[in-house]
């Protein structure tokens, strides 16, 4: 059988993962090379090159075995050393450290080195929502280890998601509606959405892959006491008094919470979160406030990380890199009329 019939399977992608260092406790693959975008062909998908994130305990020893096994994926950053690459990829932007256009078994790669730690404060707290984002939405899990804390914040993050999205959202609204607010999130604030990516993109991600969202949000759908599901009908209903949305505010992530505040109470005043919440609940506008703070993460680390990756990935990958994303978001501009049509 031809390589190219195998390429969706769990045996190809665990094939390319085999090649990396195996102390990993959480891999998935993401994105346009993985699941079908709507718009796009099976040849196309094919060729698009295919995200992963590996999610490590310890990323001076993970970088130090990949030094050695895959020392040409590196940058010039790679005469640094393993210490150095690590604080890199703690320190600045979202914490993660990639790699990219990094060809194996045929296919082009990106693949983003996070440790567990952090990832685990992202999906908490949303200190970034920079990989806790990408989680929001389907990835193909690869790996994951018997880590009880991180399966209780992948969890969480999903948990978050919804609630965030509630509060953006009308009394009653559709399933296709939750999907696509969810998918948004972490493209909230994103300044590669003015410059860089497909404008359809949400849309195009929550279009062809309607089950793949039901799978991962349907239980937490179905055991939350405030919204009213109906799974036949595609529809819900949520909770919009002023004190259902205050129990939803002070479920949203920490981080979250000290951006809204900081949003609405003047400087120098001080007064404590749950205060501030609770005058937030009762705003007219308070989907739009939490929309602004989701933002306000996002942008921050959406730059951040990206002038980190200028460094990562070498001049001129970055330059091949953007020119492709050009290219994408140039295509979406001329398919645009057919594709904002939603069904």
């Amino acid at each position: 059988m031809s390589l190219p019939a195998l390429q969706n399977t769990g045996v190809f992608y665990r094939r390319i993962v085999s090649q990396f260092p195996q102390d990993i406790s959480l891999a998935f693959a993401y994105g346009s090379g993985v699941f079908k975008q709507h718009g796009t062909s099976q040849g196309q998908m094919e060729r698009n090159m295919l995200d992963f994130v590996f999610a490590v305990d310890d990323p001076v020893t993970w970088h130090t075995m990949n030094l050695l096994q895959n020392r040409k994926h590196y940058s010039i950053l790679k005469l640094l050393g393993p210490n150095k690459i690590s604080s890199i990829q703690n320190d600045y932007g979202a914490s993660v450290y990639y790699n990219t256009l990094v060809p194996v078994d045929g296919r082009m790669i990106k693949y983003g080195v996070i440790s567990i730690d952090s990832l685990i404060d992202d999906l908490m707290h949303w200190k970034t929502l920079y990989v806790a984002g990408r989680l929001h939405k389907p990835v193909r899990m690869l790996l994951q280890s018997e880590n009880g804390k991180l399966r209780a914040a992948l969890v969480s993050n999903l948990k978050s998601a919804v609630t965030a999205s509630f509060l953006m959202l009308p009394e009653s609204f559709s399933e296709e509606d939750l999907f696509l607010q969810i998918a948004g999130l972490s493209y909230a604030g994103d300044f590669r959405m003015v410059i860089g990516e497909d404008k359809s993109k949400v849309a195009n991600i929550v279009r062809d892959n309607i089950q793949h969202f039901r799978i991962l949000y349907s239980n937490i759908l179905r055991d939350c006491p405030q919204v009213v599901y109906k799974p036949p009908q595609g529809k819900l209903e949520v909770d919009k008094s002023p004190e259902g949305q205050f129990i939803q505010l002070m479920a949203l992530p920490r981080t979250l919470q000290q951006r809204i505040t900081k949003l609405v109470d003047p400087p120098g005043k001080n007064r404590d979160v749950e205060e501030i919440l609770l005058q937030v609940a009762q705003d007219p506008d308070c989907g739009a406030v939490v929309q602004q703070a989701i933002s306000s993460i996002v942008k921050t680390s959406s730059i951040t990380q990206s002038i980190k990756g200028i460094a990562t990935a070498g001049l001129w990958k970055t330059v091949s890199y953007s020119s492709k994303k050009l290219m994408k978001m140039w295509k979406g501009w001329r398919r645009k009329p057919s594709v904002s049509q939603m069904s």
